[in-house]
């Protein structure tokens, strides 16, 4: 009896984070936490969605311990509450990559192809022998919050007018927020219509960081 008492009560604590979880907007938000705390505000504008949903979804996620939040006057930044949602999020979408061919399907018909990426584990010996510049594309917050070792900060909305500020001797390796986003691949597009020898770095930011990578602050 005290076994079927424990069961009962234990799954539906684990089913909190699953229910957190359900929604495709949640899913959304907490990729864009990965990359830095955010203002509500600033959520708002990224998602698209009315300040009411993204408050309420926030606090859903906010009981389920997914989520923390900070109020300063009337400004509430929120970040993730652990390193662990990092993990939970990169595990939920590594089953998702394996088990539903759609998504495979969506990053053929949207993005570059992966196989052309470079290995995170590449980078770091390029960088070493000066055989590559690499650039983070993601907004400058994003960057500021933390970053690959010896990045630029070139935003995707300012890359167009900042190219001069790249070496034509050398490869350019872009990464932005992770696997399934575009901003690496519209960058290296750019690049190569210029005449550089560019490609996007497998993975981004959230890959990086979950593997226990070194990384700066600025």
């Amino acid at each position: 009896m005290a076994h079927r008492e424990f069961k009962d009560k234990l799954y539906p604590e684990f089913a909190r984070i699953a229910r957190a979880l359900s929604s495709d907007r949640r899913l959304e938000l907490v990729d864009l936490l990965v990359q830095a705390p955010r203002r509500v505000e600033a959520l708002v504008e990224e998602t698209g969605m009315t300040m009411a949903n993204v408050s309420q979804h926030l606090q859903v996620l906010k009981n389920a311990r997914l989520v923390e939040s900070e109020r300063s006057g009337t400004a509430v930044t929120y970040r993730l509450a652990s390193p662990a949602v990092v993990s939970l999020w990169l595990a939920l979408r590594g089953v998702a990559e394996d088990r539903l061919p759609e998504i495979g399907r969506l990053r053929d018909q949207y993005a570059s192809d992966v196989r052309q990426a470079l290995p995170r584990a590449d980078l770091q010996r390029m960088l070493k022998r000066g055989e590559a510049v690499l650039v983070d594309v993601r907004p400058a917050v994003e960057f500021q919050h933390g970053h690959l070792p010896g990045a630029l900060s070139l935003p995707i909305d300012e890359f167009g007018k900042r190219l001069k500020d790249l070496p034509r001797d050398k490869r350019i390796v872009a990464y932005c927020r992770g696997t399934y986003c575009l901003f690496a691949d519209e960058a290296v597009a750019l690049l190569r219509k210029r005449g550089y020898d560019a490609v996007r770095l497998e993975g981004g930011w959230p890959e990086w960081i979950a593997e226990g990578r070194a990384v700066a602050v600025r």
